[in-house]
């Protein structure tokens, strides 16, 4: 199915643009740029419900919904109805607010490295006195949401704010605010904190952890964005992002990261309903540091992410991710150690090469049951400079059952498997079973 949806993407290469789709799809396209505003006629009359463009992108079922926030070209919808938003009267402006509260229940067989996070990076190994003990159970709700939608499909540049927030914060509390998403779309253009380009959030699979698989991108980043539309089934995608140098600097404690400059990337897409889509994403990166011994340096980093779904039958489908580069690890979600970069025999800053892959497969048993098994690879290989506990492998594996009840309520239970292996082959494995339960207060 991968192959003939691979084949499919490679003859459009070939193929000359159907006449009639491709102006249509420059006619949407230029009713939403300055220079030709949107047909009148086409305004909602008073009362009447806006709708929206439809996005190629088949939206997927899911406990953790990455695909809702995501900026789409030509502020496409996934639902064009707009089903939810309401209008605020006396202006163009529709708005939803939606609030998810969730709890998860999570058992495992002993110390995990934390508790309310599935994180395959923080797993003890054997060296580490807090590895073992006894079993640990725990109750959070960090994972709720609130979110904000605010659109305007009528007015010239289709405007969108978006804002979302969950309670991973760092702060105290039980309920740490964390800014998940907050920014702006009008032409194309996006400003604010929202997904990397190096990321691709329909390519999420569906797990009752709320960490998701080691190996997936992970990229939530101040930035500015533009999204360049070639015709109905392509685009480009091009980002100025927040750079942050995460260097081991086990050999100079006194170091530090320095940020040199932005950090550029694009990305292509393919997408086509009812079929999948594909996305290959780059980024290049100058990571810098400077300290009392290791004095000023920097160097460069890279990498390349290629990200399919696959609708395989019915409303069954198919995850894949795979990821290689060198100073990429920042964009990996197993990311909470500083493996950028490192030091060879030298002394020379290097960047550590990576390779991440993931796949994941949902299969729907009835409307309201769906499964997903998901399974995910990191590998690091380490600078010289670099401890006996680095971080070298992860392994992360999940199978769930979700219960998803006229799409506002859900209840999920998993099994998770993580093991970890560090720069002096010590390991740790964790067993994890979760309860999960969501409300969304609308669709």
């Amino acid at each position: 199915m991968v192959l003939q949806l691979l084949g499919v993407f490679l003859s459009t290469l070939s193929q000359e643009p159907d006449p009639a789709a491709l102006r249509s799809w420059q006619a949407a396209v230029a009713a939403s740029s300055q220079d030709q505003p949107p047909d009148s006629s086409k305004k909602p009359q008073a009362g009447q419900q806006p709708t929206g463009s439809p996005s190629q992108v088949d939206p997927r079922d899911s406990f953790r919904n990455e695909q809702q926030p995501a900026p789409r070209a030509g502020n496409q919808s996934l639902d064009p109805q707009f089903a939810n938003y309401f209008q605020i009267p006396n202006t163009p402006v529709i708005l939803k607010f939606n609030a998810k509260p969730r709890v998860d229940m999570t058992y495992d067989n002993h110390n995990s490295g934390n508790e309310d996070r599935f994180v395959t990076a923080q797993i003890p190994t054997s060296t580490d006195p807090d590895q073992g003990g006894p079993n640990r159970f725990n109750i959070n709700a960090k994972g709720s949401q609130l979110s904000i939608d605010l659109r305007a499909p009528s007015v010239d540049g289709a405007p969108r704010f978006y804002f979302q927030n969950d309670f991973f914060g760092p702060g105290p509390g039980e309920f740490p605010l964390r800014i998940r998403q907050l920014y702006g779309q009008i032409y194309n253009i996006i400003v604010g904190m929202t997904f990397s380009v190096f990321e691709d959030p329909d390519a999420w699979p569906d797990t009752v952890d709320y960490e998701g698989p080691n190996s997936t991108i992970f990229a939530r980043r101040p930035l500015a964005r533009f999204l360049l539309p070639l015709n109905e089934e392509w685009q480009l995608n091009f980002g100025i992002e927040q750079p942050e140098s995460e260097i081991d600097t086990s050999i100079d404690p006194d170091a530090a990261g320095v940020n040199r400059s932005p950090e550029i990337g694009m990305n292509v897409r393919w997408e086509r309903k009812e079929t999948g889509h594909l996305q290959l994403a780059v980024m290049g990166r100058q990571l810098g540091v400077r300290g009392p011994i290791v004095g000023s340096q920097k160097a460069l980093g890279w990498g390349a992410n290629l990200a399919v779904v696959v609708q395989t039958f019915g409303k069954d489908s198919l995850q894949l991710q795979g990821t290689y580069g060198e100073g990429i690890f920042r964009y990996i979600n197993d990311d909470f150690v500083n493996n950028d970069a490192a030091f060879d025999s030298g002394g020379h800053l290097e960047p550590i090469p990576c390779v991440a892959g993931m796949i994941g497969y949902t299969h729907h048993w009835s409307e309201e049951w769906r499964s997903t098994a998901t399974y995910g690879y990191v590998h690091l290989r380490n600078q010289a400079s670099q401890g006996p506990t680095a971080y070298h492998i992860t392994h992360y594996a999940s199978v769930n059952l979700v219960w998803q009840i006229k799409k506002r309520l859900s209840l999920g239970v998993e099994g998770l498997y993580g093991s970890k292996e560090d720069n002096a082959e010590n390991r740790g494995n964790v067993v994890r079973v979760q309860f999960g339960l969501l409300y969304s207060l609308l669709e």
